[in-house]
């Protein structure tokens, strides 16, 4: 089986400092506590950096490759349930919405949580409630994410969470893309 590049070293390193980030703030940090507040700004940095480098990183990094698409995801989805397979080089179009919507929703909560501290809307009711819809919002889009890499792993037969982890993917067909 032949091994292609799929994701470079900042994207992979990105990711995972995303999830723990976000998993230390969702459930070890207080949520009122000094530390809560610097992984958050640190997840906003990250999603502020993952944007240029959509704009400026290496071919499947980069957001062109991976247009947002509602007709490509609902044929994604009609794909997966008839159990077709089509590769793609960069994120099958459910991924690519989901990426767009997890940065938005990280940009979103960074931008709230500083709203927070401001003087002017400290102690805001509808800042803090939407501070706390977009957490809710983003659990139940990790936990799509997830569900969404499991199912097509099973699908496709191939691990999707390797190439995260070592930047290679197994290249069994030729890609749509």
């Amino acid at each position: 089986m032949q091994r292609e590049k799929s994701w470079d070293l900042f994207v992979r390193v990105f990711h995972w400092s995303v999830v723990l980030g976000f998993a230390l703030n969702l459930a070890v940090l207080d949520d009122e506590g000094a530390w809560h507040e610097r992984v958050g700004y640190a997840v906003l940095a990250l999603a502020l950096l993952r944007i240029l480098w959509g704009f400026a990183g290496p071919a499947q990094a980069r957001f062109s490759a991976f247009p947002p698409s509602l007709s490509a995801a609902l044929a994604h989805l009609g794909d997966m349930a008839r159990g077709i397979v089509r590769p793609h080089r960069s994120h099958n179009p459910l991924g690519a919405l989901m990426v767009y919507n997890l940065l938005a929703c990280m940009l979103a909560l960074g931008a709230t949580g500083w709203m927070m501290t401001t003087d002017m809307f400290w102690g805001v009711d509808w800042v803090e409630e939407l501070h706390e819809f977009l957490a809710n919002w983003a659990i139940f889009s990790v936990v799509l994410h997830v569900g969404g890499v499991i199912a097509e792993s099973l699908i496709e037969k191939r691990n999707l969470v390797r190439p995260m982890v070592t930047g290679y993917k197994d290249a069994t067909e030729k890609t749509k893309d």
